[in-house]
């Protein structure tokens, strides 16, 4: 019988992702490279921070001889895409936890339409409903036997340390490095997989000011308490998630030409739009190496909206 290891990689993940030095003039200009991180080509339907955060995930499924996974998400959420789409490659059965009864009878968005297409159950719950989701006696209602609870963005302890890889691969390679953040699981982890000497900038892309909380506390269930050296900055989501604004698009657009790279707008966009915001603000000393996470594929991502 196939370990679970075994049968993960048998889908050949591109590990350890590439890293690029990009010549951008503005950041020449002011003696500071540029690289990205391309965790986006990790995996056609499993890329970046997706397969980083559900590997250990899944891995804890299978040896605990759980067969189902379920998870939770908003209409558009590529974190129940890529969980329907690992449960396809590997045999698992899976269940979406939808925000948004109303939406049970509608036709499906094209991101939950693929969920669908790849075998995942969804059920609409109501907003109220939804935001007690992780009480009790509303997990009780909804978890099956025989299943593993997946929270929603896939950030828990254990993807919190499976994206310290993504720390390591990084030592040596930048002083700073950032990350678009949406439920902090990976800015906890690459942070603690860091050297002492860098630092990490995690750029969240929901407004509300609260997920470095949420990022202390998954580090604290994951390492024991705080670990690297990590900040945020919370002047770049556009408003809240899935919103952009005239100067990301015209950002995203331009980078894209320049570099001949697709830039995911919800995440990807936003780090590099606030990374360049920070160089012209002087934040970043001549000599310095900065490293950009691309958490996402452009095409992965705005096929499902």
């Amino acid at each position: 019988m196939t370990s679970p290891a075994a049968a993960l990689a048998a889908l050949r993940p591109r590990l350890p992702s590439p890293l690029t030095e990009v010549a951008d003039d503005r950041f020449t200009r002011r003696g500071v490279r540029l690289l990205l991180k391309r965790d986006d080509l990790i995996h056609p339907e499993l890329p970046g921070n997706k397969w980083r955060k559900l590997e250990p995930n899944l891995l804890a499924a299978a040896e605990a001889g759980r067969r189902t996974l379920l998870t939770f998400g908003g209409a558009y959420s590529n974190h129940l895409r890529a969980t329907a789409a690992a449960g396809r490659l590997l045999g698992f059965r899976t269940i979406g936890v939808v925000r948004g009864e109303e939406l049970a009878g509608r036709p499906l968005n094209p991101s939950l339409a693929r969920c669908a297409a790849d075998g995942m159950e969804l059920r609409f719950i109501d907003r109220a409903t939804y935001r007690r989701k992780a009480e009790p006696e509303v997990l009780a209602a909804l978890v099956p036997e025989d299943c593993l609870v997946i929270p929603e963005g896939g950030s828990n302890a254990a993807a919190a340390r499976g994206c310290t890889a993504l720390g390591r691969e990084l030592r040596g390679a930048a002083e700073v490095v950032a990350v678009a953040c949406g439920t902090g699981g990976t800015l906890a982890g690459l942070a603690a997989g860091l050297a002492a000497d860098q630092r990490a900038i995690g750029f969240p892309v929901l407004k509300g000011g609260f997920l470095g909380a949420e990022v202390e506390r998954l580090q604290r269930a994951a390492f024991g308490g705080r670990r690297g050296n990590w900040r945020l900055e919370e002047r770049f989501h556009c408003g809240g998630y899935a919103r952009t604004s005239p100067e990301l698009e015209e950002f995203s657009r331009e980078f894209g030409e320049l570099h001949d790279i697709g830039l995911e707008r919800l995440y990807v966009a936003k780090a590099l739009y606030g990374v360049t915001t920070l160089l012209r603000e002087g934040a970043f000393a001549p000599g310095t190496s900065v490293a950009v996470v691309v958490t996402g594929a452009a095409d992965y991502y705005s096929s499902s909206r």
